[in-house]
């Protein structure tokens, strides 16, 4: 009887002995006239364990959810890297390909470069607008290119900044 949700009558004998016709819905036995103690704790211990487990349940959901999640970014990740390396080039035209703060740039200067290293890049017009005009500097991010269309050439290394005198 604690599934029942429509309206339904009471049925429990008064005082005259005559069933009783209070309608009620929800969960329970009987009206509130005639519910006894015991029959409200146990609808109470009902509807708490019936809350606790729904609650249950939306933590398992929201668990499996973000264990989905993080099962599709690593395959996401996987398929990147993948193609990445299909599509990524070391050389143009004979000279070195790397990447400078997410752009593309050939370095044709005197041996290779690393990750890390300090270069002067060509003027264009947003470096004009940002740094002034003349070469500007960026740090090599990433060996080989995934860009594919024409390179700009790198100006050169960039001059190591001595460290400032003790003061």
């Amino acid at each position: 009887m604690l599934e029942e949700v429509r309206m339904r009558p009471c049925g429990r004998p008064t005082k005259s002995g005559n069933p009783c016709r209070a309608q009620f819905s929800g969960r329970g036995f009987a009206c509130k006239l005639h519910t006894t103690v015991h029959e409200k704790a146990l609808v109470d211990a009902y509807e708490q364990g019936f809350e606790a487990g729904r609650e249950q349940g939306k933590q398992w959901e929201q668990r499996a959810a973000a264990a989905r999640v993080e099962h599709l970014e690593r395959q996401l990740r996987t398929l990147e890297e993948k193609l990445d390396a299909q599509a990524r080039r070391y050389e143009v035209d004979g000279h070195q390909a790397v990447t400078v703060d997410g752009y593309g740039y050939r370095w044709t200067g005197p041996g290779t470069l690393e990750i890390g290293d300090r270069v002067l890049l060509p003027e264009n017009y947003v470096s004009a607008l940002r740094h002034g005009p003349g070469p500007f500097p960026g740090t090599v991010t990433e060996l080989g290119t995934t860009y594919t269309g024409a390179l700009s050439t790198i100006v050169s290394r960039a001059p190591d900044t001595p460290a400032s005198p003790p003061q």
